[in-house]
């Protein structure tokens, strides 16, 4: 099966759009969603440890912005199965040329793009639509101890969700604002 890597000026050094080939019939479609080599040829361990599934049933409502600090920060491919997200990454690595910059793309079922994010970089969506899976891909294992998060709504980040944010979790909503000193993580 033929996949892409696309990255630009645009984008974020360490974050990529994944273009997979979907071959359909009379039957439906099939895709590949993973292969180690895809990890492996961006520099990133294909090792893969967990394979984590999401589902949001409210259009507007926001999960993220999550990420973990080492040495379990992860790599991962983010792939939408169902519905419609505004997918949206940060770098959070300190002295990067991106530094808490987002990039910030739309993922739905019906297209062949899966993101696909290096360590460093924390990760969140909106959805777009009333039912929305996402599927998840890693290279390290979670450890609750080593996860962070930003406030999805932080104004130093600028993020512009597109729908009213009509759904945040309270853990999402209790992570600090970057104004009350974050200065970064080493990665």
């Amino acid at each position: 099966m033929k996949f892409s890597f696309d990255h630009d000026a645009t984008t974020p050094k360490g974050v990529y759009l994944l273009r997979r080939e979907i071959n359909v019939d009379k039957r439906g479609s099939f895709t590949r969603l993973f292969e180690t080599d895809w990890f492996n040829k961006l520099g990133l361990d294909g090792h893969v440890t967990q394979i984590n599934y999401s589902s949001t049933k409210i259009k507007g409502a926001v999960r993220g912005m999550h990420y973990q600090l080492p040495p379990n920060a992860d790599a991962k491919i983010i792939t939408c199965i169902s519905g419609k997200v505004h997918d949206v990454v940060v770098d959070l690595r300190k002295g990067s040329d991106t530094f808490l910059k987002s990039f910030e793309v739309e993922l739905r079922e019906d297209s062949n793009l899966s993101l696909v994010i290096s360590a460093g970089f924390a990760h969140g969506f909106q959805a777009l639509t009333s039912k929305c899976e996402l599927l998840y891909i890693h290279n390290r294992q979670y450890d609750r101890f080593l996860e962070r998060g930003l406030h999805p709504k932080d104004p130093i980040l600028g993020i512009e969700w597109p729908e009213k944010v009509t759904l945040l979790s309270e853990r999402d909503d209790s992570h600090e604002l970057l104004s009350n000193g974050w200065e970064g993580c080493e990665f």
